[in-house]
């Protein structure tokens, strides 16, 4: 048994906003948001697109790849569960923002739910996805990742809207009686999730829960904005990924040199380039497209795994080691033989 990606997806609004544009807007450069996070640019969402939109379209290409020759609504009909990751559904609460997907897929046999675990959820949803294959009665499960941060960002705080994206990405992943490799593993072989509820309010939507709701005639500020404490959580996601690489890979036995690429969550370029001076790891063994989407949180892992799996950047038996923190806080890793 063995939980393989037989198909990859993503999709981005196509509006794209460079750092000079922003520039126009606010006292920053396209120099100081370059220097501080390695991006360049992002795609925003217009009004009319929510999470559901740019997800389903992600979940098609994963879809059809994952079944080349047969149409999208055959191969919505293989589906056994759609797992979706997002900190920014198209309603609160309910209905689940997998739900609207699997309507609007024609996915009749599939079950349909939502993960939240901040920038992290990609990777436990498809930690969550290997769980529900593991049962034996299902085969197939869509795996998405999607977000429209820019919805709930303030525009007025230079230091935290210039870091944000939107877009989504998905893996169609299979029950597969795959063919043994040397180390008689193949597909998604190892996972490790962890958080630390201590520092929920380093990164948190602040209003609108349960415990701030939202009230009747009430004026609307600051609070439905994302809320960041930028240096508390890059100094965690230093240590997030620095003790997960070293933790998975020593949990398996593997050293760095038996992994082709590292796939990190893309949240700022300086945070990849900390953990890798801390670890000794060179930044080569990390892909990065921050630059074109910004942090595009649940989404960022799957459009990077859908980046290289359509470049042709990717081969069969390539360990790759996805690793990703956020808001929860929360953090983890997964390992994966191509």
């Amino acid at each position: 048994m063995a939980f393989e990606i037989t198909g990859t997806g993503r999709a981005v609004p196509p509006r794209r906003v460079t750092n000079d544009e922003l520039a126009k807007e606010l006292d920053t450069s396209d120099e100081w948001i370059r220097s501080h996070t390695g991006i360049g640019s992002r795609h925003i969402a217009d009004e009319n697109t929510a999470s559901s939109d740019l997800g389903l379209e992600a979940a098609k290409q994963a879809l059809i790849m994952a079944e080349p020759g047969k149409s999208l609504a055959e191969a919505a009909l293989s589906l056994d569960m759609i797992v979706v990751a997002t900190a920014t559904p198209d309603f609160f609460g309910s209905p689940a923002t997998a739900c609207i997907i699997q309507d609007k897929l024609g996915a009749k046999r599939a079950g349909a739910m939502d993960v939240t675990a901040g920038c992290t959820g990609f990777i436990y949803a498809l930690e969550t996805a290997c769980g529900l294959l593991s049962l034996g009665n299902r085969k197939r499960v869509l795996v998405v990742g999607s977000d429209i941060l820019t919805k709930f960002t303030n525009w007025a705080d230079r230091g935290s809207c210039v870091l944000f994206g939107d877009g989504a990405g998905a893996v169609v992943l299979d029950n597969t009686d795959a063919p043994r490799t040397e180390n008689g593993r193949r597909g998604v072989i190892a996972t490790i999730l962890r958080a630390d509820g201590s520092g929920v309010e380093h990164l948190f939507f602040k209003g609108g829960g349960s415990r701030a709701p939202f009230k009747a005639g009430e004026i609307l500020e600051k609070s439905i904005y994302i809320e960041l404490n930028g240096q508390a959580v890059y100094n965690f996601a230093v240590k997030a990924m620095t003790d997960t690489i070293r933790d998975i890979l020593d949990q398996e036995g593997f050293t760095m040199d038996n992994v082709s690429l590292i796939i990190p969550h893309q949240a700022n370029a300086r945070i990849v380039q900390a953990a890798a001076k801390r670890l000794k790891i060179p930044e080569e063994k990390y892909f990065l497209n921050i630059e074109e989407y910004a942090n595009t949180s649940t989404a960022s892992i799957p459009i990077a795994l859908d980046e290289l799996n359509r470049g042709g950047k990717l081969k069969k038996g390539d360990l790759l080691l996805t690793v990703g923190f956020g808001a929860g806080l929360t953090y983890g890793a997964n390992l994966i033989v191509w």
